[in-house]
């Protein structure tokens, strides 16, 4: 019997072949796995959260950083690429290159069928490996839904959903406000 073995790569290995890389990949404790590609209803979400966060913002101590930029959990030796990174103060990057972060207060995901269970369970743990991480946002891409968990000073997370077009979502890391009715707009729904 032959088993199948996995290449197991370096962190330097795999900033170096991400740097080269067509497309995008995030790094597993070794492993290179590859991103699927976006929908349309992914990337109007994204842009509409990060755009008005980033105006929201503007005059105020935070860096808004979207889908381009890693983020590095070294408790799991872990670079992923989340939708919407927040950071207050002072960004703290992992090399001169500024490619990834270390310091987010704020992280929002928009949801896909292929990776939502990912993004709310093993996704989730891992952040909250980072002691600047306080708010994740899981925006769904076909209704008017979003999940908002932010971290209590005593360390447990509370859950607040959103539902329906008339809902408000407000943030606690950071001011900012925004109705689902707007963020949804241009969204196609599909079932």
């Amino acid at each position: 019997m032959v088993l199948a073995t996995t290449k197991r790569y370096t962190v330097t290995e795999y900033l170096e072949l991400e740097e080269r890389a067509e497309f995008k990949s995030e790094f597993v404790n070794g492993e290179i796995l590859p991103m699927a590609g976006a929908t349309a209803n992914h990337n109007i979400l994204t842009l509409k959260f990060a755009a008005r966060i980033l105006l929201a913002l503007e005059d105020l101590d935070y860096s808004v950083f979207t889908t381009d930029v890693r983020l590095w959990m070294p408790d799991y030796n872990q670079y992923t690429y989340p939708d919407v990174m927040i950071v207050e103060g002072q960004t703290i990057f992992t090399n001169e290159k500024q490619t990834a972060i270390t310091n987010p207060c704020l992280i929002v995901e928009v949801l896909s069928s292929s990776t939502q269970e990912y993004d709310r369970v093993n996704k989730f743990k891992q952040y909250r490996s980072i002691s600047s991480f306080r708010e994740y946002v899981l925006v769904y891409q076909n209704n008017y839904c979003v999940e908002q968990y932010t971290k209590q000073n005593d360390g447990r997370w509370i859950l607040t959903e959103y539902l329906g077009e008339d809902t408000v979502l407000k943030l606690e890391s950071v001011r900012f406000e925004i109705s689902l009715q707007d963020l949804y707009k241009r969204v196609i729904f599909l079932t």
